[in-house]
Order: C-alpha cells, then structure tokens, then sequence
C-alpha cells in the first residue's frame, strides 16, 4: 500500500512536516534589524546569505537531536524554494540543476563553518564566520555588522536549545 500510494501520489508528503520549520527560518531572515541595524545587503546574495545562516543554526539545533530525517527534509524544502527562485529569475531547465548543486556546496559549507561556533558557543568564531559568508551592504561597518549577527545567530541557538523536537518542528513565533 506504502509504495502504491507514493507510486500514484496519495501518500502525504513527510516534507509538510517541517513546512512549517521552513516557513519560519525565512521569517527570521527577512527581519528588518538584519537590514536596518546590522547592515546586511537588503539584496539577493545578502538575503541568501542570512537564509543559509538561520537555516544552518536550526539545522545545528537538529543535529543535536533524534531528527535527522527532519533535517534532510528542511534540506530538500530547501532546494525546492531554490529551484522555484531560480526558475522565477530566469534560469533555464538546463542550468537550474547546476546552480541548485552549487547553492547546496553552499549551503554545506556554511552549515561547517557555522557548526563548531554555534555548538561552543563562540561568539567570536561564530563573528568570522559571518564575515566570511554574509554580504554586508555599501558602506556598513562589516565588523560590527558580524558580531550584531552573529550575537543574534546565538542568541537564536540558545533560545532553539530550549524547544523540545515536537516545539521545534512547530516553529511557533516565539523563537
């Protein structure tokens, strides 16, 4: 019955699971204080960039956890909300499917480079690693525009910490 029902499309897609999850970690990355305050490009690549960062900081909170399937899952929410970007920017079939392999390449070398700050907490570690990989806007203060995100990226982490899987995948508003 499993197979038949994926094979004509009637299961229900496990991905609905943690649309929510998704939902919120662009919530996150389209908060204004990222913009106004921190001076992150209000831009396509600065926009990315503060997606990858929050996605990565749940995806940390779930390594930690018994939901790894959930993390795959977020993954692949998140390459579908790629594709549809690239496809609606133009790109054509023939190339979307490269750039999606490469937005991935990305998106694992944050979740790295973010990894090892977020788990010890490392705000000054955490602070070079936003340097590295987030567009800051013309004429913002870099630095303090890293360490304004990465305290926020943190103080995300901490507050993620004390949600239980189920609180989690809920995404409710209040983290």
């Amino acid at each position: 019955m499993s197979f038949l029902s994926r094979l004509l499309g009637t299961a229900p897609d496990p991905r609905e699971a943690v649309r929510p999850l998704w939902h919120r970690v662009i919530e996150l990355a389209r908060e204004p204080a990222y913009y106004a305050e921190c001076g992150v490009a209000d831009s396509i690549a600065g926009r990315f960039d503060l997606i990858t960062a929050i996605l990565s900081t749940v995806m940390v909170r779930i390594e930690a956890s018994e939901m790894r399937a959930e993390s795959a899952l977020l993954a692949e929410l998140f390459v579908e909300d790629m594709d549809g970007q690239l496809r609606e920017f133009g790109v054509n079939d023939v190339v979307v499917g490269k750039r999606i392999g490469k937005l991935m390449s990305v998106l694992g070398g944050r979740l790295g480079a973010y990894r090892g700050a977020l788990n010890a907490g490392d705000a000054e570690r955490l602070t070079a690693a936003v340097a590295r990989n987030v567009t800051f806007a013309e004429g913002a203060d870099e630095a303090a525009g890293a360490a304004m995100v990465a305290d926020r990226l943190l103080k995300l982490s901490q507050r993620l910490a004390r949600f239980s899987d189920e609180d989690m995948l809920k995404a409710s508003a209040i983290w």
